[in-house]
């Protein structure tokens, strides 16, 4: 695995909550309730400014959720932890102006 310039000036503690975030949002539904602890226990040790990050980055998650078409992490993020779920939402209103209105780009293709 490569490692980027941007990623070795975040905080081993805000490293370790983006993974432990992704890779419980990569679970699904049935084994959230499992790794939702870890990621609760990942989300302490962060600061106002590495909460910031992490709901920003949350947020375009969202938003290419909605550009393929699949379900948002929103009502999970929701159900783990609502101020991190508010500040998702406040992340959404600062993107740039029509992400939100982002809608999914498949197209149908007949045989």
């Amino acid at each position: 695995m490569t490692t980027t310039i941007a990623e070795l000036s975040l905080s081993k503690v805000y490293r370790h909550a983006q993974r432990t975030l992704a890779t419980w949002l990569e679970r699904g539904e049935v084994g959230a309730r499992h790794g939702a602890f870890a990621v609760r226990a990942a989300l302490v040790g962060l600061d106002a400014t590495e909460r910031s990050r992490l709901a920003r980055w949350l947020a375009w998650l969202c938003v290419a959720a909605r550009s393929r078409g699949v379900a948002s992490p929103e009502a999970r993020i929701r159900r783990l932890d609502a101020t991190l779920h508010q500040a998702v939402q406040d992340a959404l209103q600062r993107l740039p102006a029509g992400m939100l209105d982002v809608t999914s780009h498949r197209h149908r293709r007949s045989a």
